[in-house]
């Protein structure tokens, strides 16, 4: 479907936007605009953002050479959660993706649920990334302008550029990526030439020793490295965005499995690759929290263009995550209207079938980032960062229980098989659950995180209540419709019969 009016999208679904998203097809007039190399770029990108450039120093302070192994064994529970997305995606591509997915196969409230805790995490990641990109200012302007001036600023760049196309969207993540992946390969090559040629300051000392020097590999326990995994989860936040774009991907079911296959190497070469080559030409004594482990690596060799330079790319992968969330938000709130459970003017898109309105209140929320740098410009990242950890999980948490009840539906024939099928599941998804179930138990411990499981029952609660009075109101908003990619709507529940 191309591009519609606002007036052409009322005249389709008619008056009751629920029904209208039982009938509508996938990419309910969203533009197909998104091509391969974006996809597979917002796929790169959405790993590479704040969490590792700026939080990878708080959590090097905390375990020092152990955080690599941290990082790679998050990764590969991110790949289970990635691979059980695709096998939904190539099930069903829909733009809802995983809060359609748990509306599908745990229920309507937990997909109303999913939809409006994953666009609630997008609202808190913009303000954590704006917070970021503003910290990161400081470098060159050193307080002329204050922090919260340039979360203004940036809050309100990002904003209008996301009300063009999604072709722009796009084609901004790319080079936004391409950037970030071009400086970390960079960075890669430098240390590597230090460890074995010695040039810069740091050639002297540089030593893949460092890594188990200074304390060992676990200098301060493996408790203290327990501790970081809501810091390296956090880092992985914004990788399921994919799944996201289903709606507006030119070639769903060709470009989104290619992307999600991406995840191991991406993850060996950007995290564990990286840490690697950083934590061997300095020592993880060298960093401090709240200082970009990258910036303060180069500054140690005695490179302060490249300092500059790094400072630049890590300013720029926390555009590119703000910008990936102006973008999920007003999608997020869309699909929730489509199917009742949310307000219907929320379903409006323009004449390049973007989500005006989503995108316009989401912006909006973002500024009160902007009020929390005034209040809090020192702890403003460590607030927010916490509950935006436990509303992504969130997402990975549906994704992986609609994936298991997927899987055992299709295997006993009521629903067609994946075409992308997760490879060890349902194993390997009750094992990446199990990892997150203690990755929640850790945040509770850690006094630093614990903010975030005190705000999380406040958000269920508010969801109950305002789920009870919509029931109430709406039965159909408590009604699964199966939105099929390019097809009628299927009962949920049909068995399958051969011809």
């Amino acid at each position: 479907m191309t591009s519609v009016q606002v007036e052409e999208h009322h005249d389709e679904h008619g008056s009751n936007g629920a029904a209208g998203a039982g009938a509508a097809g996938d990419n309910e007039g969203y533009q197909r605009g998104l091509g391969a190399r974006q996809i597979q770029m917002i796929a790169i990108g959405g790993a590479i953002g704040t969490g590792l450039f700026l939080g990878a120093g708080k959590a090097i302070h905390k375990a020092g050479p152990s955080l690599i192994l941290a990082y790679a064994i998050a990764g590969l529970v991110i790949f289970f959660i990635m691979r059980a997305l695709g096998e939904l995606l190539m099930y069903r591509p829909v733009s809802g993706s995983f809060s359609e997915y748990a509306r599908e196969f745990v229920g309507p409230f937990f997909g109303f649920v999913t939809g409006w805790t994953y666009w609630l995490f997008w609202v808190v990641t913009g303000i954590t990334e704006v917070t970021a990109a503003a910290q990161y200012m400081q470098y060159w302007t050193h307080d002329s302008i204050p922090q919260w001036g340039y979360a203004l600023i940036f809050t309100v760049i990002l904003y209008g550029a996301n009300l063009i196309s999604v072709k722009l969207f796009g084609e901004l993540e790319f080079w936004f990526s391409m950037v970030k992946v071009t400086a970390i390969i960079g960075m890669i090559l430098i240390c590597a030439g230090i460890l074995t040629i010695g040039f810069s300051d740091a050639g002297d000392t540089a030593s893949v020793s460092h890594l188990w020097d200074n304390g060992g590999f676990f200098p301060n326990g493996i408790g203290s490295t327990l501790m970081t995994l809501q810091i390296v989860m956090f880092a992985f936040l914004a990788v399921e965005l994919v799944g996201v774009t289903a709606g507006e991907s030119k070639d769903p079911k060709k470009t989104l499995p290619k992307a999600i296959n991406t995840v191991p190497w991406r993850i060996a070469v950007f995290y564990v690759g990286a840490l690697i080559m950083i934590l061997s030409v300095v020592p993880w004594t060298s960093f401090q929290p709240g200082v970009s482990p990258f910036v303060a690596a180069f500054e140690k060799m005695g490179l302060g263009i490249g300092a500059a330079i790094v400072n630049f790319v890590v300013l720029t992968a926390a555009l590119s995550s703000c910008n990936s969330g102006m973008y999920s938000t007003g999608r997020m709130l869309r699909d929730l209207a489509l199917n009742g459970q949310g307000p219907r003017f929320f379903t409006k898109l323009t004449k390049n079938g973007l989500p005006l309105v989503g995108t316009t209140f989401s912006a909006a929320l973002m500024l009160v980032g902007v009020w929390i740098n005034y209040q809090w410009p020192g702890e403003a990242f460590n607030y927010v960062v916490s509950f935006a950890t436990i509303s992504g999980m969130w997402a990975w948490i549906m994704i992986l229980v609609s994936q298991i009840n997927y899987r055992r539906k299709a295997d006993r024939g009521i629903l067609p098989q994946s075409t992308f099928r997760a490879p060890g599941a349902p194993y390997t998804s009750w094992f990446a659950l199990a990892f997150i179930g203690m990755v929640i138990v850790m945040m509770g411990i850690d006094k630093d995180a614990r903010i975030s499981l005190y705000c999380a029952p406040i958000w269920a609660a508010i969801l109950c209540v305002t789920y009870l009075v919509l029931k109430s109101r709406n039965p159909d908003a408590a009604a699964f419709k199966k939105r099929e990619h390019g097809g009628p709507a299927v009962e949920d529940g049909a068995k399958l019969t051969k011809d």
